[in-house]
């Protein structure tokens, strides 16, 4: 890593009504350097990289690249300036081939006046620039909709590097990764890095922060708290979380395990979907909160649609206290007390274009409407009233959910079905894209859930959260229940053995 700085961005400043973002905020990059960016959600992260990519103006500050200052008004100034951003929604056409997606805007044309896109040419550097990469096994004339999560990935860092890229920005690059494509992303990192790129890293997973990064950048509450080196050990993973949220968190699992001995809440009988899972039975008590482990692609998450009716079973029982229940769609699942905080929350959970206000009483809009006319009042206080409970911020229920922090929609999900009083609750990849601060408060907000007599289904491919938080673990593979374990029973080596179908 070369010591010579390659961006400085400084004494940054931005605001938005009724929110101070960013508050004379400094973050430089080296040259070949993994720096991070870390920071619970909320503290500034993403209005830092849309300053930096030109999708956002600072109010002050100013930005050098390589000594000199660099204006940087719009994302096509950043892309001159050389800098990639790969956000956690990919810039992709679908229809289109990996080639045409990696030269989009620079195609080579042929001919005189080059009229013409030289199209040969154009796939075959496309395919060079994917074999140099390594670790892909892409072909260049694939249509982008047939790839993996993780092959589309790899087409950004491709298109980013076309376009001679030296600042590449990664936002949450594992999200939704394997274990095994996470550890080819960090073979492609580690790659890049020595051929010069500087990467600005931002993760929620402080483990990969400690592996790949060389300096890590702490952002809270618009404020840079400090810059400190990760891999000369002077900064601890605990040290690294309370720079992070002003406070020692302890352990995050301050949940014992508990003797559930309330009745049957629900009982599922040889649940199939042709294609997704097979012959799937299990049961879940009062108060139980039940957890879902497994690979990605295991069949856990279409279980969970089928169970809350957003897909049809092809065969199989649900009993619901007792009773046969048909839940044919998630209007017969509402009406039951049942709730389902889905994976994708930005799509499925969300309407991000609507209010706070509006988000949390969309699965309840019942209560709130007369003769067809909604009850603005009531569903204001209603918002005001998940605020305060569940601590979402900034407290401004008529703000368009797009412009909340992930952990604090992620909040907003959660209220939306505890409006219903559910009985039972879904939650699936709870704290994916959350920070620590925020992921403490949501297990407390499942624990006071449980306690309360609510049962709680948890889908999760978090370990340490599986086995810091369920009573009981249920694990499938390719869409088959392979085991079963009591909390005090199961062990990381336990489940990974389940869930490799042994």
């Amino acid at each position: 890593m070369n010591e010579q700085l390659l961006l400085q961005m400084k004494h940054i400043c931005k605001s938005f009504p009724g929110v101070q973002a960013l508050d004379d905020v400094s973050f430089d990059l080296r040259h070949g350097e993994v720096h991070a960016l870390v920071g619970e959600n909320g503290a500034g992260k993403s209005t830092l990289i849309k300053i930096l990519g030109g999708v956002y103006a600072q109010d002050q500050g100013q930005i050098h690249i390589s000594g000199a200052e660099a204006l940087i008004r719009q994302p096509s100034d950043a892309l001159q300036k050389g800098i990639s951003i790969i956000y956690q929604e990919f810039s992709l056409v679908p229809v289109t081939s990996v080639a045409e997606n990696i030269f989009l805007g620079m195609e080579p044309g042929k001919g005189k006046l080059r009229f013409y896109i030289d199209k040969k040419r154009m796939f075959a550097e496309a395919q060079k620039l994917l074999d140099d990469i390594g670790k892909s096994n892409i072909r260049s004339d694939t249509p982008v909709a047939k790839l993996t999560v993780a092959q589309q990935q790899i087409v950004e860092i491709v298109k980013a590097l076309n376009r001679r890229s030296e600042i590449l920005v990664m936002d949450e690059p594992t999200a939704v990764l394997t274990q095994d494509e996470t550890e080819t992303l960090f073979e492609i990192v580690t790659q890049l890095k020595n051929n010069g790129t500087s990467i600005i890293y931002i993760s929620h997973r402080l483990d990969e922060i400690f592996r790949i990064c060389d300096r890590a950048t702490v952002l809270r509450d618009g404020h840079k708290i400090d810059t400190v080196n990760v891999r000369d050990g002077n900064v601890s993973k605990d040290g690294l979380i309370k720079m992070m949220v002003g406070r020692d968190l302890g352990n995050l699992f301050q949940i014992p395990v508990r003797d559930s001995r309330g009745g049957i809440c629900l009982k599922a009988e040889h649940l199939t979907r042709k294609g997704e899972f097979a012959d799937v039975s299990f049961t879940l008590k009062k108060g139980e909160i039940l957890g879902f482990s497994g690979l990605v692609g295991a069949g856990r998450t279409e279980v969970m649609k089928a169970v809350f009716g957003l897909n049809k079973l092809d065969s199989g029982d649900i009993t619901f206290h007792g009773k046969k229940a048909v839940i044919a769609n998630p209007q017969n699942a509402i009406r039951l007390k049942l709730g389902f905080v889905p994976e994708d929350r930005k799509r499925e959970g969300l309407v991000l274009m609507h209010s706070m206000k509006t988000n949390v009483t969309q699965a309840t809009m019942f209560k709130y409407s007369r003769m067809g006319f909604l009850k603005n009042g009531r569903q204001l206080q209603a918002a005001r009233e998940y605020i305060g409970k569940l601590n979402i911020k900034p407290p401004l229920p008529e703000r368009n959910m797009k412009d909340f922090s992930g952990g604090n929609q992620q909040k907003v999900v959660i209220a939306k079905w505890l409006d219903n009083a559910p009985e039972l609750l879904i939650l699936d990849e709870p704290t994916r894209g959350v920070d620590v601060g925020a992921k403490q408060e949501i297990y407390t907000i499942i624990k006071n859930l449980a306690d309360s007599g609510v049962s709680i289904i948890v889908v999760s491919s978090e370990m340490e959260e599986i086995l810091g938080l369920c009573d009981r673990i249920i694990v499938m593979h390719e869409g088959r229940i392979r085991g079963e374990f009591s909390r005090s029973e199961a062990t990381q080596e336990k489940l990974l053995y389940a869930a490799s179908g042994n």
